[in-house]
């Protein structure tokens, strides 16, 4: 991000230096147009889910705004964590980015042994096998917000073979 000028200009929707609130959203409904905010310059983002493509025009978005631009990400929780991630990456802090999480939906999980991502529905506490590694994974509640995923780690490890 870039530190904002000493005389700012009021940014239109497009131009770099964006200093208002994104509001990006993930899936097939706008979830974010029912959040209100005080914000006067307000951009929104939708993107049907989390792929690079997406997760690169956000991160565009991003690099062009000022200190102090604040971002809304709404939807499934595997793909607002991910933007989550790439924000963090563009320099935002924790305090800049509100998530609004639907209840349920499938998570990300990282696999510490081959280092595969996984899409599952499964809860954490469970496990699954890595299509990776084959591994049997259990999955643990530890959340990564740089990755955006769950850590996956051998189920049966210290187990006697």
């Amino acid at each position: 991000m870039h530190p904002a000028p000493s005389t700012p200009a009021e940014p239109t929707h497009c131009e770099p230096g964006y200093r208002g609130t994104i509001y990006a959203t993930f899936g097939t409904t706008n979830t974010a147009t029912h959040h209100e905010t005080s914000a006067k310059l307000r951009r929104d983002l939708h993107f049907i889910t989390a792929t690079p493509t997406t997760l690169t025009q956000l991160a565009s978005s991003l690099k062009s705004a000022h200190v102090g631009v604040r971002l809304v990400l709404a939807g499934p929780p595997a793909d607002i964590k991910a933007a989550a991630a790439t924000a963090t990456e563009c320099g935002l802090v924790e305090e800049e980015i509100t998530l609004l999480g639907e209840e349920t939906g499938p998570l990300v999980l990282f696999c510490a042994h081959c280092r595969t991502t996984t899409m599952t529905t499964q809860a954490t506490g469970t496990e699954l096998d890595c299509p990776g590694c084959t591994t049997t994974l259990a999955i643990s509640n530890h959340f990564s917000r740089r990755m955006g995923a769950y850590l996956g780690f051998s189920a049966h490890a210290e187990e006697a073979a």
